[in-house]
Formats: C-alpha cells, sequence, structure tokens
C-alpha cells in the first residue's frame, strides 16, 4: 500500500476518533448543563419566593400586633379617661413596654380635634377632620397609612382605630418608629446584593432601599405592580444603572404596600456561573485529551497496520520460498534416490572387478607389481568414495522423508556422534571447536531416528550461523550433551557461544515464519518444524539465550521402556 493510502486512513480513524468522542462529551455535558441550570434557576427562585412570602408574613404580623395593642387600648378605656393627659401617658408607657416601635399616642374626638397626645410634638388641638387617614378610620373602623409628611414636617406614617362610645365614635393613632420599621423591612440578606424594601400603589417607595432609594421617592425602577393581591411575582429586569437585578415581590395583607426582594443576577445565580466556568473547563480539557489520546491511538494503529501489512507481505513472500525450498527438497530427494541407483551399479562393478583381479592373482596371471598396488589402492579408494555417497543419498533420504514418526529405541551414545559427524567438516572449516559431553548412563530413548537427525541438524546449522556471526573463524565452540533428567526422560542439549537471541525475539522463536536472518538466508519454518516434531514424538524443546553470550536449546525426550 502507498503512503498515501495511510494518510487517508490517518485522516479517517483520528476524525472518528476525535469526532464521536467530542459529540459524545458535549451532549452530554450540555445535557447535564440544562438541567443542571434549570435546576439551579428553579431553586434559586423557590429560594427568593421563600424569603420574600415569610417577610410578608413577618411584616404583616407587626402591623397586626400594632392595631391589636391600639384595639385593646379602646376596649380597655373610656374615652373620657384617655382624654386625661396622665392618664394617656400612663397607657403609652405600658404601650411601649410591650413594643418600643411606638412614637406617639393621640386621641380624637369624632370631629378630627386631637383632644389629648403623648408625644415629641405640640398637636393639641390640631382639626384632622379632612385628613385622609381620619376619613378612612371614621369609614373603615381602622387605618394604616401610607408615609406622610403632616403637620411634623417628617416622613412617618400612622395607625389609627376607632370606636363607638355613646353613640360617637372616637380614635386613638399611633406613630410607628420610622426607623425601626425600616430596620424590620430591610432585615433580609440574600448573598452580597439582597435587600428588600417597601412600595405604595403608586409606586413611592415607604422605605428606604439600601442600594439607594429615599423614603416617598419615586421607584427609579419603575416597577409595574401587579394586580393580584395574593400572588407572588418573579421576574428579571435592569436597574437605572444597567445592572440586571432577579426579583421577587407580593402584596402585604394588612396594607395596600408591595414588598419587593431583590438580588443582582451575578450574585443569585453565582452557584450557575461557576457551573459554567466548570463545564466550560471541563469540555476545554476533555476536549484537549481527546484530541492528544486520538492522535496517539491513531498513530499507533496505523503505525500497527502499516507493520501488519508488511508483516503479511514478508510472509506471503517466506510462503513462496518456503514451496520453493520444498520442492528443492523433492528434488533433492529424487536426484538422492536416482543417484542411489548408479551407485549400486558402481559398487556391483567394483566388486566384480575386485574379485577378477583377486582370481587372476590366484591363478598366477598377475605377478606383484607396483602398477598391481596402485591398482588396488584405487580400487580401494573407488569403494570408500561409494560408500561415502551412499551415507550422503541415504542421509538426504532420510531428512526429506515427510511421514508420521516412526519410535524406536536410539541409543544416544552411539546417535549423536553419527549426527555431528556430518558436520564435523564444516566445523572444522569455520573454526569452531565441537565437544561432546554425553552421559555414559543417558538410558535408550524412544524416538523416530530421521526426524530427530531433522531436527539436531538444524538446531547445529543455526548455532554455525550464530557463532560465524560473532567469532568469525576462530573462537567459536559448539558443544551437543546428553543426560538422564529423571528415570523417565532424557535431556539433549545444543549450546553455543555465538551471537545470542534478544529477549523480545526469544517469545516468537518458535513461531512458524520468524527469523531473524537475512532475506533469502532463511525462512523462519525451521524451529517451528523442530517444535512440532519434538511434540509429535511426546516431547519438548526449549531454548535459553542471552544476548552476545549464547544459546542453549534443550530437548526432552521420553526414556525407552
Amino acid at each position: 500500500m502507498g503512503g498515501n493510502h495511510y494518510g487517508v486512513m490517518k485522516r479517517i480513524i483520528l476524525s472518528c476518533m476525535i469526532g464521536l468522542p467530542l459529540v459524545l462529551l458535549l451532549s452530554v455535558l450540555s445535557i447535564s448543563y440544562y438541567f443542571f441550570t434549570h435546576s439551579i434557576e428553579s431553586a434559586t427562585t423557590a429560594s427568593i419566593v421563600r424569603i420574600v412570602e415569610d417577610h410578608r408574613d413577618m411584616i404583616d404580623t407587626f402591623l397586626r400586633e400594632r392595631k391589636a395593642d391600639l384595639a385593646f387600648i379602646l376596649r380597655s378605656y373610656t374615652f373620657k379617661a384617655l382624654s386625661n393627659p396622665r392618664e394617656l401617658d400612663a397607657v403609652f408607657e405600658r404601650l411601649q413596654e410591650k413594643s418600643n416601635t411606638f412614637v406617639d399616642l393621640g386621641v380624637f374626638n369624632e370631629a378630627g380635634l386631637h383632644v389629648a397626645y403623648h408625644g415629641p410634638y405640640k398637636l393639641v388641638g390640631r382639626v384632622y377632620r379632612e385628613a385622609t387617614w381620619f376619613k378612612e378610620v371614621m369609614k373603615n373602623g381602622y387605618y394604616i397609612s401610607d408615609v406622610f409628611l403632616g403637620y411634623r414636617r417628617l416622613p412617618h406614617f400612622v395607625i389609627a382605630v376607632g370606636r363607638q362610645e355613646g353613640g360617637k365614635t372616637w380614635v386613638i393613632r399611633a406613630t410607628i418608629d420610622t426607623y425601626m420599621f425600616n430596620h424590620i423591612v430591610e432585615g433580609v440578606h440574600i448573598g452580597k446584593t439582597g435587600e428588600a424594601y417597601l412600595l405604595n400603589a403608586k409606586g413611592v417607595f415607604q422605605t428606604q432601599r439600601r442600594s439607594g432609594g429615599n423614603l416617598m421617592a419615586g421607584d427609579p425602577e419603575a416597577l409595574e405592580l401587579p394586580e393580584s393581591q395574593s400572588s407572588t411575582r418573579t421576574f428579571m429586569q435592569k436597574d437605572s444603572r444597567g445592572e440586571k437585578f432577579l426579583y421577587a415581590t407580593t402584596w402585604l395583607r394588612e396594607k395596600n404596600w408591595l414588598l419587593v426582594v431583590r438580588q443582582e443576577k451575578s450574585d443569585a445565580f453565582k452557584a450557575l456561573y461557576t457551573a459554567t466556568y466548570l463545564v466550560l473547563m471541563v469540555s476545554v480539557l476533555g476536549g484537549a485529551v481527546i484530541i492528544l489520546a486520538a492522535f496517539f491511538l491513531t498513530g499507533r494503529i496505523v503505525s500497527r497496520i502499516k507493520r501488519a501489512d508488511t508483516e503479511k507481505k514478508d510472509l506471503g513472500e517466506q510462503l513462496i520460498r518456503a514451496s520453493r525450498l520444498a520442492e528443492l527438497g523433492e528434488m533433492a530427494a529424487g536426484f538422492a534416490h536416482e543417484i542411489n541407483n548408479p551407485l549400486q551399479i558402481i559398487r556391483s562393478e567394483q566388486a566384480l572387478i575386485e574379485a577378477i583381479l583377486s582370481d587372476l592373482k590366484e591363478a598366477g596371471g598377475l605377478k606383484e607389481s607396483k602398477d598391481l598396488a596402485e591398482l588396488e589402492d584405487s580400487l580401494g579408494q573407488i569403494r570408500l568414495q561409494i560408500d561415502r555417497c551412499a551415507k550422503i543419498t541415504q542421509s538426504i533420504l532420510k531428512f526429506g522423508r515427510q511421514s508420521e514418526p516412526l519410535l524406536e529405541d536410539i541409543d544416544l551414545r552411539d546417535y549423536i556422534p553419527q549426527v555431528t559427524a556430518m558436520i564435523s567438516k564444516k566445523a572444522s572449516v569455520h573454526g569452531i571447536k565441537l565437544v561432546h559431553d554425553i552421559s555414559e548412563d543417558s538410558p535408550l530413548v524412544n524416538a523416530d531416528p530421521g526426524q530427530l537427525q531433522q531436527v539436531l541438524m538444524n538446531l547445529l546449522n543455526n548455532a554455525f550461523d550464530a557463532i560465524v556471526s560473532r567469532h568469525g573463524s576462530e573462537g567459536g565452540e559448539l558443544t551437543v550433551g546428553v543426560a538422564p533428567r529423571d528415570s523417565e526422560k532424557v535431556e539433549i542439549w545444543v549450546k553455543d557461544n555465538g551471537s545470542g537471541i534478544s529477549p523480545e525475539n526469544l517469545k516468537k522463536i518458535f513461531s512458524p515464519f520468524f527469523t531473524t536472518k537475512p532475506i533469502g538466508k532463511g525462512t523462519g519454518l525451521g524451529l517451528s518444524v523442530c517444535y512440532g516434531i519434538i511434540d509429535s514424538m511426546g516431547g519438548t524443546i526449549e531454548v535459553a539465550s542471552e544476548k552476545g553470550v549464547g544459546a542453549t536449546f534443550t530437548i526432552t525426550l521420553p526414556a525407552a521402556g
């Protein structure tokens, strides 16, 4: 595959690994943020509604109790008694003991004449017949006024209660301490900016506002006054400075005053803004983690795909080489078989020539001579080389035979030297010292001689390559040993002082087509085949190695008997 293909693959994987998690993350965060926002807004609104309603009940209770205090005085005393200044002073003192919010106390006849007064002002003799508060109390029996200036020219409000006595209505009136009443109304603390105040039906301040708003001044925000006298209303609105506030308003029950509780939006929804910041931070950090992880994992995935494709390509090439080698093996076995036939003829002819010479010598037809001796030496050499060729062809045929193992008892004390004799010349050429470490008490093993030879030859040839790679043509040493492991098993080991095997390659050493040799010098099938052969004979093969020191392959086979 071309590099462009891997680039396209990388972009597709990267897009999927970034896009899908990001969509999922943002969806989860968006849904969570929506429900959390809704929850915070609902909780904050519910909280301010509860506060304004509780505060309304408290103010209503205060006004109702003050009205009740005055009504009690009316029921307890006559007009004549309260018209006496001393008696009025005594009543006021007892009234002060119950609530110190009363500033003064006055008594009025049916004509609105101020007949008696206890307080800091000189109001006796003044006529209030045309005053709004007097008309309302004569009409309804009691009245709580808005804040007004009156004769004293100071902002105040009064509570007046009337009573009929002897066919005539008389009235007592008390002024409420404006400072103390302001303190009661303002006694709401919500966050840093929460505040409460009262407006009358015309939108005029009946109490001061902490953030700015004097008594009897118009509300600069010009709030839309609700029509319903029972419901509590919440809304958002900017003040005269442009700051956005959360409002909660409700009408008092004892007086046509609107209680307003408000808090800056940034203060009221502080938790929401904190959550928004956290959501943004989590989104940014989560997105960064997803992107970094996507780049990292995409790189690893593409590199693994590249490696898999390379291994697949190499595997295909190795399969082709293995097929060719298999064909060569079959051809070699065929060549060996074909060569073996003329060898048998040559052996027969050689034996015939020796028989003829022997007969001629016995008959006296040939005399001993130097030429005859040379001829006999040549025939001996021919016999020796025929035996040598026969052994080679037999070894080739035995090595290339593909069949189920034919198990028989093998004496390794004789068998191992026979196998190593096949590579002794090669060891001498490469300057490798070949050592036998064969225990004399080694028992016989039950194995297939041909397949065991194939395994040992493979291990010996691999050892040669490793030794030559490290030492060149001198300094190499190869040991083939045999020893009993226990009463039921025998160990054969092949130990070299070659280049060794790295730890990462040790894990794959018996895998099919795994090789560390250059292309063309190894198929990666040898050790895999060896593993299968030893396993089929009921044995095991293991390897121990240290890079730069050498390797030891150990074969364990079942003992015979």
